[in-house]
């Protein structure tokens, strides 16, 4: 499995990530999914809720295999990740 690499610098996955999120899902969700994290693909705008950070992340990347993934935790302004998500058996060793 070929390595997933962000395409884009910390300041603008921020910057992307925050604004899908401020703008497009936190007026519709935030009071119903309060404390569930949210997976954002900083580049569609797609994303996937679940109680679960990496159900959502598995979710959106079966659907958007490529996707530049924006974590957060709905209600939160502190759970928050940067590119793409690979589980800990996928990693690369060493």
């Amino acid at each position: 499995m070929a390595e997933m690499k962000p395409r884009y610098s910390l300041e603008e996955f921020a910057r992307r990530g925050d604004a899908i999120y401020e703008e497009e899902i936190r007026p519709r969700l935030e009071a119903d999914h309060e404390g569930e994290f949210v997976v954002i693909d900083i580049e569609t705008g797609e994303y996937e809720i679940d109680a679960e950070e990496i159900t959502a992340s598995d979710r959106l990347l079966a659907r958007l295999p490529d996707a530049q993934i924006w974590l957060r935790q709905i209600g939160s302004r502190f759970a928050r990740h940067f590119g793409p998500h690979l589980r800990p058996s996928l990693r690369r060793a060493g």
